[in-house]
């Protein structure tokens, strides 16, 4: 998956000023407890954030973006 399209699925989930919030504020435990950022910086795959992204907000992702 591309930054791009990682991007626009989590500001699509959640608002592009909450999305923005949890890329740096909240830790996911299937990250190794590293926030979006910090994966992303890490060079962690967006498919595999995005995966976790997921897993941590199931009610909030609608299942056109998994």
């Amino acid at each position: 998956m591309r930054l791009t399209d990682f991007w626009g699925r989590l500001e699509q989930a959640f608002g592009a000023g909450y999305a923005r919030s949890i890329a740096a504020d909240h830790a996911f435990a299937d990250l190794g407890g590293r926030t979006i950022d910090q994966a992303i910086a890490q060079g962690v795959e967006t498919a595999t954030i995005w995966r976790a992204v997921v897993a941590a907000y199931p009610d909030r992702v609608p299942s056109r973006l998994r």
